[in-house]
């Protein structure tokens, strides 16, 4: 597993499907991922540090895995398959127990931003991306 972090969002006005890019954090890989206008705001709202009234969706799910006295261990993008990535929410519920959720990639790091959780992608994902990558 390669460890990332979240490099750009970049958001279109008049297009649904927005990318954002994360780059390997000791390496140059990178990895674009097309997520929706919903997840990208979430997203945006919580790298540019603005409040939100009332918990969103990302963060009331934080808030539930911290009142249950769990933490979000990291999130791992795991496979990519006809052009769908797929991801895992690693969540531990104590020294023993970790329980290991399928989740959308874009709601896994919008998630994990808030949890200050690290974000990781398997190493089969960027090779699948080679031409990105060169």
């Amino acid at each position: 597993m390669v460890e990332v972090a979240l490099f750009k969002i970049i958001m279109h006005e008049n297009k649904h499907d927005q990318v954002i890019i994360l780059k390997e954090k000791d390496g140059d890989k990178q990895l674009p991922i097309i997520i929706g206008v919903a997840e990208a705001a979430a997203i945006k709202m919580k790298v540019s540090n603005l409040p939100s009234p009332r918990p969103l969706t990302h963060d009331l799910l934080n808030n539930i895995i911290l009142a249950i006295g769990a933490c979000l261990e990291k999130v791992v993008i795991t496979r990519l398959e006809h052009n769908t990535f797929y991801a895992r929410l690693i969540i531990r519920q104590d020294e023993t127990n970790c329980i290991d959720i399928d989740a959308r990639p874009s709601d896994s790091i919008a998630l994990a931003l808030r949890a200050n959780a690290p974000i990781f992608v398997e190493e089969e994902v960027f090779s699948k991306l080679h031409f990105f990558n060169e």
